[in-house]
């Protein structure tokens, strides 16, 4: 047995073995009504506290929801873990708990969002079950300071009571009426006085953009749309609707698709494949968002696009206009609820996060502890008003200048949006600074930032470094430090290495610091440098710039002083051999306190110098070395020669190879000679010239391109006409080693 919670019946529901399940008057002691479906015993049974609808479990296993007030069997649930012995329900709650011979089961029932609706006014009207209450936003004590997610204390009032048990409830366009709809029926109520107006029986309803025009989804199969409480027109989709949504298009939604029609005559407008679950118009009628189970779709319609369609003919009746809506911006995210103000949808997702896009880029207003339900936008207070499960009323503030800026820098309009922005607070321009860089106006970005990280990094990116150095010359010397080594490697990267210098002291970066030290071959930095690394016990920093400087005496004290005393000695006995017993007798010394034995076996050429070859050669070296440093300085780089002496070193190159070309040359002509016979007769024996002073007298071949095989000599040509007459018997000369070959013509 249970008794039903509410007030306004005098009911109480049993369950019997008779397997049926009665509701009586306890005041009357009648049966109101007899529940029949179950197959075995009934053992338990209980009314729904807060939704209308009553569970009875029986021993047949199975779990059966009846309507609280039709008394419909409304659905059967079984889960297989034999007989059902209790149920339990709490109020406050849409859980619903089920005990059986097997185990437990839980589960929810119903929605737990809140039914309601606000008007443009502030005024919001909601459900509790069939009662209905308002409240005012806008009633408020004067003196009372607003705070941003805190719950207002606003006292709601009754406004009446609904004959079913409503679904939905949702204003007009001009918040005259509203609409209740629930239980296979609608009521469409007056705002001011909750009378009845118009009721009928519907699935669904929507509203128009038009005050005076709804439609109303029957069944899947039949559709009416109504004009000033007449019914206008009827028609029937070519497909099962399964929702209806209103707006400046009637859209009916199937599974996998949604399809758009005009209010006039139902005129297919367009088919979009998508699986819908909402849809949301804005006040003006130009966009659109369609809302699925993970993500949300930004559209544009275009209505003269439609119009030019239905005049010229160029439409399909069953897709409608190709081209009447225009994708603007497809995201990834699961939407709770959602409004438009103005081109901005607002809305919050599953993470609990108030945020709103414009232009397909999502900047996130608040992060909200709790589940909570869009309900409207007060352009006159710059708020938005939320709702909690439990009725509760918060407000989040949301710039109406901010969004007008934005939505002008989309338009193009930047000449406005510069105006407009003297009057956006100083807390709201780093959110106004990120918009413009994700439009790719990173200067403005940069000039309208105030958050210095924010803006180093603008400056970066537009590589403005004196600027960025700017910025971070504001922060202390433990948060900036990071920023002054990135902008020291940028700095150097361009070039800039007075900027650079500057910023890796900053920085404390000693390894960037030794970088430009040696790259820039400054020896007082680098001594700098080396006192620094020394104090801040960066040693290998320090004994770097001690080698490159030559200072092998400070490069030992520094091993020593660091406890590498078996590095110092070998360092020594390579750059200082002067100081190897020092520092041997060191190492001995630190080496004893561990093994004597090792200690003991380290040798000291001051001692065994028969163990170290020509260390006294290496001891007079040091000291030539040391006398030459002394007395000698640096050349500059200058002394080193410059374009003349280059010039020279190349004319002198140009003359080698030219000497040995033209010997290679002769060389190659003598072995002609030999191998070929001749008949001429032998000439006169006269000094040979001196190879050297012909290739003084020889040029240099312009080019490889020009070494041409030389013209034939006088000589030829007579051996050539030798061959013709029969030349005389002549003997040769007995020793052709010593003849002496032509000179070549120049």
């Amino acid at each position: 047995v249970d008794y039903f919670t509410g007030g306004d019946r005098p009911y109480l529901i049993s369950g019997a073995d008779d397997k049926l399940v009665k509701i009586w008057d306890y005041q009357t002691k009648s049966c109101v009504q007899t529940l029949d479906g179950h197959s075995h015993n009934v053992s338990a049974v209980a009314f729904h506290p807060e939704l209308p609808i009553i569970i009875t479990g029986s021993e047949d296993g199975t779990l059966r929801i009846w309507h609280q007030t039709t008394y419909r069997l409304e659905n059967t649930l079984n889960y297989g873990l034999e007989r059902v012995w209790a149920i339990g329900v709490i109020k406050g709650s849409n859980a619903v708990s089920v005990g059986y011979d097997e185990g437990t089961v839980m589960f929810k029932v119903g929605r737990e969002d809140p039914v309601v609706s606000m008007d443009a006014s502030g005024k919001i009207v909601y459900a509790k079950h069939n009662e209905v209450q308002t409240v005012n936003v806008k009633a408020l004590p004067q003196d009372y300071e607003i705070a941003d997610g805190e719950r207002l204390p606003l006292a709601a009032k009754d406004f009446g009571s609904c004959d079913l048990y409503p679904q939905s409830i949702e204003h007009n366009p001009n918040g005259r009426f509203i609409t209740a709809c629930g239980d296979g029926e609608y009521i469409i109520y007056t705002a001011l006085a909750w009378r009845n107006k118009a009721f009928g029986s519907a699935l669904e309803f929507g509203w128009s953009t038009d005050a005076s025009e709804y439609a109303i989804r029957e069944s899947p199969s039949k559709i009416k749309i109504f004009k000033n409480f007449k019914e206008k027109l009827e028609f029937r989709p070519h497909f099962a609707a399964e929702g209806l949504h209103g707006g400046t298009l009637l859209g009916l939604r199937s599974t996998d698709f949604i399809c758009f029609y005009d209010w006039e005559q139902a005129n297919v407008i367009q088919r979009i494949d998508a699986t819908v679950r909402d849809v949301k118009w804005s006040e003006s009628g130009e966009m659109c968002c369609i809302i699925s189970e993970s993500s949300f779709y930004i559209l544009r319609y275009d209505p003269e696009v439609v119009a030019t369609a239905f005049e010229s003919g160029e439409f399909d009746e069953g897709e409608g206009v190709e081209d009447s809506f225009e994708l603007l911006a497809e995201i990834s995210e699961a939407v709770l609820t959602g409004i438009w103000v103005g081109d901005c949808f607002v809305y919050n997702n599953s993470d609990m996060r108030l945020n709103y896009v414009i232009g397909g880029d999502v900047t996130t207003l608040f992060h909200m502890d709790r589940p909570m339900y869009l309900l409207g936008y007060l352009a006159a207070q710059s708020r938005l008003y939320l709702m909690d499960k439990e009725f509760q009323i918060v407000t989040y503030t949301m710039l109406l200048s901010v969004i007008e800026f934005k939505t002008l820098v989309l338009r193009g309009e930047l000449e406005a949006a510069e105006e407009l922005l003297t009057s956006i607070p100083t807390e709201h321009h780093n959110s106004v600074a990120r918009f413009l860089e994700a439009r790719g106006l990173v200067s403005d970005a940069l000039r309208v930032a105030t958050d210095p990280d924010f803006k180093f990094e603008l400056a970066v990116q537009l590589g403005e470094l004196r600027i960025a150095k700017e910025i971070i010359e504001s922060y202390n010397d433990d948060v900036g430090e990071n920023k002054w080594k990135q902008l020291g490697e940028l700095a150097m990267s361009t070039g800039e290495l007075d900027l650079a210098a500057a910023c890796l002291d900053r920085s404390g970066d000693l390894s960037g610091q030794l970088l430009l030290a040696s790259a820039a071959a400054n020896p007082k930095q680098l001594m700098q440098l080396a006192e620094v690394a020394k104090s801040k016990g960066k040693n290998n920093v320090a004994f770097v710039c001690l080698f490159s400087l030559g200072n092998i005496d400070a490069c030992l004290d520094l091993l020593v002083e660091t406890g590498r005393v078996p590095e110092a000695a070998f360092m020594a006995r390579t750059y200082s051999p002067s100081r190897v017993s020092e520092i041997v007798q060191l190492w001995k010394s630190d080496l004893g306190k561990i093994n004597k034995k090792a200690a003991e076996a380290l040798a000291d050429p001051a001692e065994f110098s028969n163990l170290f070859p020509n260390f006294d050669e290496a001891l007079a070296m040091e000291e030539d070395v040391k006398k030459t440093k002394m007395s000698s300085k640096r050349p500059p780089a200058s002394a080193y020669g410059g374009e003349q002496e280059l010039a020279k070193q190349v004319e002198k190159s140009a003359t080698i190879e030219a000497e040995q070309e033209e010997q290679k040359q002769t060389e190659t002509r003598e072995q002609g000679n030999k191998e070929e016979p001749t008949h001429a007769p032998p000439t006169p024996k006269s000094p040979p010239k001196s190879p050297k002073k012909e290739a003084k007298k020889a040029t240099p071949p312009a080019s490889p391109k020009a070494a041409t095989p030389p013209p034939p000599s006088p000589k030829k040509k007579e051996v050539e006409k030798a061959k013709e007459i029969p030349a005389p018997k002549i003997p040769t000369p007995k020793s052709p080693k010593k003849a002496t070959p032509p000179a070549s013509p120049k």
